[in-house]
């Protein structure tokens, strides 16, 4: 035995004395089992058809404009953080000839969408938001809300000239490669019909809403609407509150993960009367969030932001840092993190003591967490209703100083579903759950989106490649890329998004190394006058195989997870396509990739 695993077993055993391991592994058990339902995945329904007005913009209106043929050297699909980023870099690189399209009316992807009262972001604002020093900003508040990260995607893209040939409220339908030509034919919702040498997706992987399959949900005659296209023409109000519009409302809000601890405040504060409908509580740590110190921010020295980015992911993935700079509740837990987001482990210690230190790491902070309920919340039963019972990251982690106090409002009553299987159904006047019917006026629902769900993975943008065959096609015995952004037989054609790519808390980090990995290949493409990048067939199914080889297998812990988007709605298999080692190991494979293999994706 190594004197690592000696220390290890030796810390793993005093913890062990204070905490009944077997107590909380039946009693977690007993919570999944409550909220396990048949249906999966297939409970919730898309903002689609009769309900398609769910996902319809409210924010700008439609402008008609003639069809668009002019040919572009690169389109972007997309334009949140992951478009915005790749289409700077591009700029940066000398490209001009950019143009970006997006369904929405302005830039900021999910945060053009989500404008909900109370919406801040729960990464440290300074690592979270990209280019921050190429835009000349630093944030006002540690966790910006969502209208600064908003205005700061709109800077952008005035920074880097991004707006003059954008296509906002513009949809791709097809994507199609001629051979002859060696470009792709582009069509759109709009009528146009263009030419692209490159296309480069990154349509999101928060942006479809879904709703509940709740039976009778079409026959309610009250007001309802969707947290990702809040209705300020009802409640009145604005981000930061005063939703003068429910002061004689009694409110339904469906939905207690990130966006319904943000949202469930403000509600209180304002609504008549406000029922939380919870299927499984999230975890509420502390957020802390305070202004940017002035003085601070006037000694940052150039190279600042990248400097921490780098810290903050190293210290996320168990890589070694000299000092912490974040220090917030995402890098205290650290460790009881990579049972889902994976890193760097010590290879020094047994695997078996190792996962036990990790249990009992993660019982121990998950005893925290409940205690913190205990100290907030006045009623009892409500504070045992708030409880999570289950391994921290079985649920993304919420933070928020202000969701469990709104629950020692008289106004507000928490409406527990588990035991029901969730809400049973909506009657023309309430909500149901069990027998018991709640009478209101609107129906809020903070529900999330189809996660992970863009355009191309979906179908709904078909992508016909070589010979005519479709993406999804080629796909058919599971994805085949390299890297996670090229898939033989699509030249040009480049993914942003977690698919066979790196992972982590902080996406935006991710979205920006992608973004600069495929900046550099368009660089290298056009300084060599390559006519295509497209991996080899040999390349490509090596990468699959090191992706099945270095996947971490965490089948068992999602099994013993309460249901969530993390494990399919409590399937026991997850289908991680990600890159095991982490984030900072990937970027490490994709510069050595670049220096010496960049050769098997171009073709001059």
């Amino acid at each position: 035995m190594t004197d690592s695993t000696t220390a290890v077993q030796t810390e793993a055993d005093r913890l062990a004395e204070q905490i009944d391991v077997d107590a909380l592994r039946a009693k977690y058990r007993q919570e999944r089992d409550r909220r396990i339902r048949p249906d999966g995945a297939s409970q919730y329904r898309r903002a689609a058809g009769s309900f398609g007005y769910y996902a319809k913009d409210p924010y700008t209106a439609r402008v008609d404009r003639v069809p668009i043929t002019t040919d572009v050297e690169v389109l972007v699909i997309g334009g949140g953080f992951g478009g915005l980023v790749t289409a700077a870099r591009l700029r940066e690189s000398g490209v001009e000839d950019i143009r970006i399209m997006d369904e929405a009316g302005d830039f900021g992807g999910t945060w053009y969408w989500n404008r909900y009262p109370g919406i801040h972001c729960d990464i440290e604002s300074y690592v979270y938001m990209p280019l921050l020093e190429e835009v000349g900003t630093v944030p006002k508040w540690r966790y910006a809300p969502g209208e600064e990260i908003r205005q700061h995607a709109m800077a952008i893209g005035r920074t880097f000239d991004l707006y003059r040939d954008t296509l906002f409220q513009t949809r791709a339908t097809e994507l199609r490669w001629d051979e002859e030509t060696s470009v792709w034919d582009v069509s759109t919702d709009r009528g146009d019909r263009f030419r692209a040498r490159f296309v480069i997706t990154s349509s999101g992987t928060l942006t479809e809403p879904k709703l509940p399959g709740i039976p009778g949900i079409e026959t309610f005659q009250g007001h309802t609407f969707h947290t990702s296209r809040w209705d300020y023409g009802y409640t009145g109000g604005n981000a930061d509150g005063g939703l003068s519009g429910l002061a004689d409302k009694r409110v339904a809000v469906v939905g207690t993960g990130a966006t319904g601890i943000q949202v469930v405040p403000h509600v209180a504060r304002d609504a008549e009367h406000l029922f939380v409908f919870q299927r499984t509580p999230s975890t509420i740590g502390v957020r802390d969030n305070r202004p940017t110190d002035p003085e601070w921010a006037a000694s940052l020295r150039p190279g600042w932001q990248r400097e921490r980015q780098e810290n903050f992911i190293r210290t996320i993935s168990g890589a070694p840092v000299d000092e912490d700079l974040t220090q917030d509740g995402w890098t205290e837990t650290a460790r009881i993190q990579r049972t889902m987001i994976t890193g760097t482990v010590d290879e020094s210690v047994e695997p078996a003591e190792r996962e036990r230190l990790d249990e009992l790491l993660d019982f121990q902070k998950m005893n925290e967490l409940r205690a913190r309920v205990d100290e907030v919340v006045e009623d009892p039963a409500t504070a045992e209703a708030l409880k999570p019972w289950y391994r921290y990251m079985c649920k993304r982690p919420g933070f928020s100083d202000l969701y469990l106090q709104a629950f020692n409002e008289p106004n507000v009553t928490l409406v527990d579903t588990a035991d029901a299987g969730g809400i049973t159904r909506m009657t023309e006047t309430g909500v149901v759950v069990g027998d018991t019917e709640y009478a209101v006026d609107c129906v809020v629902f903070a529900t999330g989106f189809e996660v992970g769900v863009s355009g191309v993975l979906s179908g709904t943008l078909p992508v016909y490649g070589r010979d005519g065959t479709t993406l999804l096609e080629a796909w058919a015995r599971g994805p085949r890329t390299l890297h996670g952004f090229t898939t033989h037989g699509f030249p040009n054609l480049f993914q942003l998004g977690p698919l066979q790519n790196a992972n982590s808390v902080n996406f935006v980090h991710i979205l920006q190394d992608q973004a600069e990995h495929i900046a550099e290949l368009v660089r290298i493409a056009r300084a060599e006058g390559a006519r295509y990048v497209e991996p080899t067939e040999a390349a490509q199914e090596a990468w699959v195989r090191v992706i099945a080889d270095r996947a971490i297998d965490n089948d068992d812990f999602r099994a013993e997870c309460t249901p969530g988007y993390y494990n399919r709605e409590g399937s026991a298999t997850s289908g991680n396509t990600s890159f095991g080692p982490g984030p900072v190991v990937f970027r490490d494979v994709l510069q050595q990739w670049r220096a010496r293999h960049v050769d098997e994706v171009m073709v001059a």
